[in-house]
């Protein structure tokens, strides 16, 4: 698969078979992410990568932790306190997609709350990603963190895997720190499904829109 089309065609998957990922190409993947740039070759990132046994304890105490009512509490600001436009319909046109695939009715929310749920699972998949950096670096090396996000995601288009970012593992990161034995130095940046699609279920079949490229260029002579 080329560049561009591993690009163009990467969507966020949130419904994975059971076939089995090898232990090899996540190795063959993680190999060819590392190479992302990053300012002053820092390389800020750290990957935790989870198993079936391990993301079963993992979903079992998050949820048990929103089950019990307790806030969640970040490492770092994901999102704004207060949405403003253009970002905020972008977030609801995001929502309403999701739940149109499945059939899911605004004031049902049983099912809402199951499909939140299904984040903690990793959507199924058989291997998930936590990746930290040290909160003691600064908001370049988070910038370099995103690079390097994207040539996971890429890289795995490339092998034949499908992958889902994740930032709802970042609310409940003491959990995660306890469970995989994290040393509270490296703060909880993100999650990531990864895993075969399944392409039968329709979560798979939607694609969220992207704004034209006369709405964020700007050409100057």
């Amino acid at each position: 698969m080329d560049v561009i089309t591993a690009i163009r065609e990467r969507r966020s998957i949130r419904a994975f078979t059971q076939q089995a990922v090898p232990e090899s190409l996540i190795m063959t993947l993680l190999e060819a992410a590392r190479w992302a740039p990053s300012g002053k070759n820092t390389q800020p990132w750290r990957v935790v990568v989870l198993r079936e046994h391990t993301i079963t304890r993992l979903s079992t105490a998050i949820i048990a932790d929103m089950e019990a009512g307790n806030s969640h509490k970040p490492d770092y600001d994901n999102y704004p306190k207060e949405w403003f436009e253009p970002y905020s319909l972008r977030g609801k046109a995001c929502g309403l997609a999701l739940y149109a695939a499945l059939k899911i009715e605004k004031d049902d929310l049983k099912r809402r709350k199951e499909q939140w749920y299904h984040n903690f699972h990793f959507f199924g998949a058989p291997v998930g990603f936590i990746f930290l950096i040290d909160h003691r670096l600064s908001m370049g090396s988070w910038l370099d963190m995103g690079l390097f996000l994207e040539n996971v995601m890429l890289a795995a288009r490339g092998l034949g895997l499908e992958t889902c970012p994740q930032a709802s593992f970042a609310e409940r990161p003491n959990i995660i720190r306890s469970i995989c034995d994290i040393d509270a130095r490296w703060h909880v940046v993100c999650g990531m499904a990864i895993g075969y699609a399944d392409w039968s279920n329709p979560v798979n079949q939607y694609r969220t829109a992207r704004e034209p490229l006369e709405h964020f260029i700007e050409w100057k002579p």
